[in-house]
C-alpha cells in the first residue's frame, strides 16, 4: 500500500479561481500519485471531516456560495453546524495527524504578519510546535514578516530542514538569508530526522523548506517592493486578521501579471512531489517472507 501525503483545500476555496481551483487541486494529487504516495485531500463537508475528498467533494468547495476557511479553532463550529470547510495549514495538520499520516504537502504556511502588534500571528506556528508531522512547503508566505517568523519557530522548538538549501526559500524567491537548522539532500536524510525526533518523543512537526524550481522563481530584489506596495494598501483600506493575507496575495499577483501566481503554482506542484519522496522514505521496510 502506498504511503498517505496529505494535501490543504484551502488553494480550492479561498486560494485560486474556478476551473483553476479544481485543475490545480487534482494535478497536485497527480503529482503525488506520480511519485508513489497516495494523495490525501483534506476538508470538511456537511460537518464531516474528511482525509481523502473525491473529485466532486473538491469542486463543492471549489463552486459553494459559503465554504468557511477553517482553522483549528474553527473545527467544532463548522462540525457542529453541518457546514462545509476548507482546511488551513493548521487544521490540515490537526486531521492528517488524527488519521495517521506523517507527511503533509502545502505552499506556504502562515506566519508572523508585518508590522505585527501583540498577537497578529497565524496558528500555523503553533500548530507546527504542538503536532507531530512533517510539513513540506516553500518557506513562509512572502507577504510576512519572515524574520520575526524565523525566529518564532526557533522559540517553539520547530526543526526547520533546508531541503538541498542552506537557507529557508522565501515563497516566491529560493533564499531569504535566515538559517535552517540542518541541510537534508535526500528525502532519506529527511526521514532519519523525523524519525529521530520521533524517538525522543519531541511534541511538534519537522517542517521541510523546499525552494521553488529556479525558473519560476522571482528574485527577492523584483517581489520585495511589490509586496511592500501591497502591505501599504492593505494598511490603508484598514484590512485586519483573516482578511489580510488572501488580499496580499490576490494583489501580488495583479501587480506582477501573474508572475507571481506562476510561481505559487510551480511551488505547490513541487513541494508535493518532494513530500510524495519523504512518505515513501519514511515508510517502513516490507516483512521478510
Amino acid at each position: 500500500m502506498p504511503p498517505l501525503v496529505a494535501l490543504e483545500s484551502t488553494v480550492i476555496a479561498h486560494g485560486l479561481p474556478y476551473p483553476q481551483n479544481v485543475e490545480t487541486a487534482l494535478r497536485l494529487e497527480a503529482a503525488v500519485r506520480d511519485e508513489g504516495a497516495a494523495p490525501c485531500t483534506v476538508g470538511i463537508i456537511e460537518g464531516q471531516v474528511i482525509a481523502g475528498l473525491t473529485e466532486p467533494q473538491m469542486r463543492r468547495l471549489a463552486t459553494g456560495a459559503y465554504v468557511r476557511k477553517v482553522s483549528r479553532r474553527d473545527l467544532p463550529v463548522v462540525v457542529a453546524r453541518r457546514q462545509d470547510g476548507a482546511t488551513t495549514v493548521a487544521a490540515t495538520m490537526w486531521i492528517a495527524h488524527r488519521s495517521g499520516i506523517e507527511v503533509f504537502a502545502t505552499g506556504g504556511i502562515g506566519g508572523v504578519h508585518r508590522g505585527a502588534r501583540g498577537f497578529d500571528v497565524s496558528a500555523d506556528l503553533e500548530e507546527l510546535a504542538q503536532t507531530p508531522v512533517a510539513v513540506v512547503c516553500a518557506g513562509a508566505k512572502a507577504v510576512l514578516d519572515l524574520e520575526a517568523t524565523r525566529e518564532v519557530l526557533e522559540t517553539r522548538g520547530v526543526t526547520v530542514v533546508g531541503y538541498q538549501t542552506d537557507e529557508m526559500p522565501a515563497f516566491y524567491s529560493r533564499t531569504s538569508g535566515l538559517p535552517v537548522d540542518a541541510r537534508c539532500e535526500t528525502p532519506e536524510e529527511v526521514a532519519a530526522l523525523v524519525r529521530a525526533r520521533k524517538r525522543l518523543g519531541l511534541p511538534g512537526a519537522v517542517l521541510v523548506t523546499v525552494p521553488l524550481p529556479e525558473d519560476a522563481a522571482i528574485p527577492a530584489e523584483e517581489i520585495e517592493p511589490v509586496i511592500a506596495q501591497a502591505v501599504a494598501e492593505a494598511v490603508h483600506r484598514g484590512l485586519r486578521a483573516a482578511e489580510v493575507t488572501p488580499f496580499l496575495l490576490a494583489r501580488v499577483s495583479e501587480l506582477t501579471g501573474a508572475r507571481s501566481l506562476r510561481a505559487n503554482l510551480a511551488l505547490l506542484e513541487n513541494n508535493a512531489r518532494v513530500a510524495a519522496r519523504l512518505a515513501r522514505a519514511l515508510q517502513p521496510p516490507p516483512m521478510a517472507a
